[in-house]
Parts: structure tokens; sequence; C-alpha cells
């Protein structure tokens, strides 16, 4: 009995050590070792760089309008009679040539009939010249013949003295004159003659047509010489000057032209803090009206290197290559344009990102794919 006893207690025991070492084992079979991290090192391409003079070209656009431009009003009533050419847009005409003539028959008649009215006063004093005046009496003899009923009345004689200035102003001469010349003004009225060569844009009346005053008759421009009026922010304004030349080309692209800066505007618009400035240009391709886009160099800026604005980090950082290792710089921004910043503060050497990296962070493992310019050269 002792010894059943003896013999149950050893085999629970070699039970239960034999069900310890199999928990061990099972517990040691499932623990896994965990692999070793691998280092992610992502390909970058940079670019060195090498600071120099960026010049910031400030882009603007606009129409072009005819720096001479003529708007043609009547400032007399009559019938449309008469014109040089065709009164019609597009109709060319030299300097000097009519443009266009009223009907002034009725008023010329009035403008003969105060002429005459004039000579007949002086006519009247001429004997009393002779016998009060007589040392003034041959140059108004003189006035008298060179009269003529065709031409514009000549200019009165001067007077010596002041008996000879009261006698020929209390006669009427002098008031009868001055309203012979305001008649012959308002006659020049009813012909209005091209003030240099250019080109009719405008006709809105035809011959036969009964003119008002006041009424507007047509439009008249120079076509050779036209100006481009654009606005820009203020601060660049103070960078340009009258006289530079500026590039300009057509909404294609596909033709250029060369401008320069006329005018600059003191006044600044309140609202959008900017300031007009007028570029003349000259080319017999333009026409009134056309859409042009402006190249302004407003400042050159030294030091300085212009990369793609994706590239920028918060507005004022980029990311540089250090020993193979992604580093956030600060640089300072000075120009945005709609695609490109120029930038300053990195120094001659410096391995620049020129190419987005997904994910990028300071002190990301990198390496060196190769080099890519962070703006394409110009072909030109």
């Amino acid at each position: 009995m002792d010894k059943r006893k003896i013999i149950l207690s050893v085999l629970g025991v070699v039970l239960v050590v034999l069900a310890i070492f199999g928990a061990k084992l099972i517990i040691d079979s499932n623990v896994q070792e965990k692999p070793p991290v691998k280092k992610i090192v992502k390909s970058v391409f940079i670019d060195t760089v090498k600071n120099r003079t960026v010049p910031i070209v400030v882009p603007a656009n606009g129409n072009i309008t005819a720096l001479h431009r003529f708007e043609l009003f009547s400032e007399v009533q009559g019938i449309f009679r008469y014109s040089s050419k065709d009164f019609r847009p597009g109709q060319q005409f030299k300097k000097g040539q009519v443009l266009l003539s009223i009907d002034a028959q009725e008023y010329r008649a009035s403008v003969q009939s105060a002429k005459s009215e004039l000579y007949n006063s002086i006519t009247s004093i001429m004997p009393d010249l002779r016998l009060d005046y007589p040392e003034v009496f041959q140059k108004w003899e003189k006035y008298l013949n060179n009269f003529d009923m065709s031409k514009a009345v000549p200019p009165l004689p001067e007077t010596e003295n002041e008996q000879e200035q009261y006698f020929i102003t209390g006669r009427g001469i002098v008031s009868s004159y001055y309203q012979v010349k305001n008649l012959e003004e308002r006659l020049s009225k009813y012909v209005i003659t091209a003030p240099y060569d250019g080109i009719l844009t405008e006709a809105l009346v035809n011959k036969g047509t009964l003119i008002r005053p006041g009424q507007k008759l047509g439009e008249f421009i120079d076509p050779s010489v036209y100006e481009l009026e654009v606005s820009i922010a203020k601060k660049f304004g103070d960078l340009l000057k009258v006289g530079e030349n500026v590039a300009l080309s057509n909404l294609e692209g596909s033709k250029t032209y060369e401008g320069t800066v006329s005018r600059i505007n003191g006044k600044v618009n309140q609202e959008t803090q900017s300031i007009r400035v007028f570029i003349k240009v000259e080319d017999p391709e333009l026409s009134e009206g056309l859409y042009l886009e402006a190249r302004l160099d407003a400042k050159d800026e030294e030091n300085a290197i212009e990369i793609p604005r994706e590239l920028l980090v918060d507005r004022s950082k980029v990311f540089v290559v250090k020993d193979s290792t992604l580093n956030l710089v600060n640089v300072e921004p000075i120009y945005f344009t709609n695609n490109t910043v120029i930038i300053k503060g990195l120094e001659d050497g410096t391995q620049i990102v020129s190419a987005n990296v997904p994910g990028a962070y300071s002190g990301m493992l990198v390496k060196i794919e190769g080099k890519k310019e962070l703006l394409k050269k110009d072909p030109s």
C-alpha cells in the first residue's frame, strides 16, 4: 500500500514537470521575433544654388487706344454738304483734307455784311483823319486799299497815341472789327479738316443730314501711334522710369512689339493700391482696341535665385540636402509671380531640392537621383 502511494506521487510529480515543460514550449513557439526596421530612403532631384542678379518683371495687360484721337462734334447747325472722301468708317484722310463741310451760305452772307459795315465805318472817318490826324491818315488809307472782302479781315493798324485811340474807338471801329472776327471764327466751324493723317473709325452722319449744335459726328484717329494703359502695384511704381523699354505681345504670343513707358500717373488707386502706367507703342500692324500683354522691368534683385512656387514651404522655407538628409531652411521671398518666386538667403553651392518630394520632412534620409534645373532655361 505504501509502495503504491509512492509510485503515484512520483508519477504526479513527473506529470506536473512535463506539463510545465510543455506549457513553456507552447509559449515559446508563439513568440515571434520583430523584424529589423527597414530605413526608407527616398530619391530626390537637386540643383546647385548659384546666386545671380534676377530681374523682377511685372506682368500687365490691357487694350491699346490711339494716342491721337479726334472726336468730331458740331458747334453750328446746317446740312452736311461735302467731304473730300466718303464719310464712312475705315476711310483714310490726309492732313488738311475736308472731313466734313456744313452748308454755310446764309451765315457767310452775314459775315460779308459785317465786313462791309466795317469797311464803310473806316471810310467814313477818313476825311476827319486827313484834317485832324494827318500823321496817321496814310496808314489807314493803306489799310483800306488792302481790305479784301473775299479774305479774312486783316488786323487794324496800331494806334500811335491816345488821341488816335480815343478817336478810332469812339467811332465804333474797334467793336465792329472784333464783331467781324467773331463771325469769321464761327464761320470756320462749318468746315472740319483732318488735323493729321489718319483714319475715320466712327461716322454717325451722312451727306444731306441736318446737323445740330453739340451733335457728335464721328471719330478720327492717328493709326500710327497707340498707347497701352496698365495698372501695377504701387511698390513697383517708384522703380519704373519714363522712357524704359517694355516687351509687348499679343494674346496668342505669336507676335511681339516694343513699347516705351511714356507716362506714370502719380495718383494711387485707393481700392487696389495700384497706379496707372501708360506705354507708347508704334507698329503698322496694330489696330485700335487690340489686347496686348506687357512685361515691365521693375528692378534687378542681386544675390537671388528664382524657383517654382511649389517648392516654397510655409511661404518662407525650402528643402535642401546636406549629408544625405533633408533640411528645412528659412529664405527671404522677394517677389511672387503666378508660377515662380524670387528668394534670397541661400549660399552658393547649396544643394536645393528641385522637385517636390511627397511626405518630405526635416531629417528624412534621401539619395540624390540626379540633377534637375529649378527652372527651364529660355531657349531664346
